[in-house]
């Protein structure tokens, strides 16, 4: 008689529980489009790395990581793009001049916008 009781509200709990955990992670996801624009560096791309990384379950992400020559050091800048169908991947080339707009986590640079630099 108890488990009549108890197994259907265990199970109403945890499933209540995990919509919630997948509604922070779905807001989570979406947010990587929208970092914050706080600094900017200008430079030359060195090298380029790209990858379709899990992000939630069903979520994915799409991450480039490229190599940035600034003036006095290399700074490795990703580029986080969420995975919808609306989503365009932008493609970058080894030695175009970039100016990324971004901010700093930990030693990394995470870029939410970028200017390609024309030079003659």
């Amino acid at each position: 008689m108890i488990t009549l009781i108890v197994v259907p509200i265990i199970i109403l709990f945890f499933y209540l529980r995990t919509k919630k955990e997948m509604r922070e992670q779905d807001v989570k996801w979406r947010a990587l489009a929208n970092i914050p624009q706080e600094a900017i560096l200008i430079g030359q791309i060195k090298n380029i790395n790209e990858e379709k990384q899990r992000f939630y379950y069903h979520r994915y992400i799409y991450v480039q990581e490229f190599k940035l020559q600034t003036e006095t050091r290399q700074v490795i800048v990703k580029k986080l793009t969420p995975i919808t169908k609306a989503a365009v991947i932008e493609k970058f080339t080894v030695g175009e001049f970039l100016k990324v707009f971004g901010t700093w986590e930990g030693t990394h640079f995470i870029i939410n916008h970028f200017e390609r630099i024309v030079t003659k």
